[in-house]
């Protein structure tokens, strides 16, 4: 008999309630536990977190506009620089070690923590 592995949805589930829940952050969350739980390398994870933290923000940010708590106009300038900032990074990402960006990711999630506290 074959072994199910609920490591997979439950990670998603995890991840989307966080996002859902914090406006954001289900990617470091998502990154951790698809490299201890899941089983994926380190890169890997990292690109399959932005494709499943994709969805989640495009629902979470439905959501929040149905509810009136999105103004879509004064996000317009934020979206644009993350679209750049998104395709210059994703060009950079395969050429960085994966020291490098085990690292950065680190200091995101040390940066976020702190300033959670402060």
């Amino acid at each position: 008999m074959k072994k199910v592995n609920f490591w997979p949805a439950l990670s998603g589930g995890l991840s989307g309630f966080v996002n859902g829940f914090f406006g954001g952050g289900g990617g470091m969350l998502l990154v951790p536990l698809l490299v201890k739980k899941c089983g994926l390398d380190q890169r890997r994870a990292f690109a399959t977190s932005v494709a499943v933290i994709l969805p989640l923000c495009v629902l979470s940010s439905a959501i929040y506009l149905l509810r009136g708590g999105l103004d879509i106009m004064a996000a317009l300038p934020y979206l644009l620089g993350g679209l750049i900032g998104g395709s210059i990074s994703g060009r950079i990402f395969k050429r960085m070690s994966i020291l490098w960006l085990r690292r950065l990711f680190a200091l995101l999630i040390l940066y976020g923590g702190v300033r959670s506290l402060l």
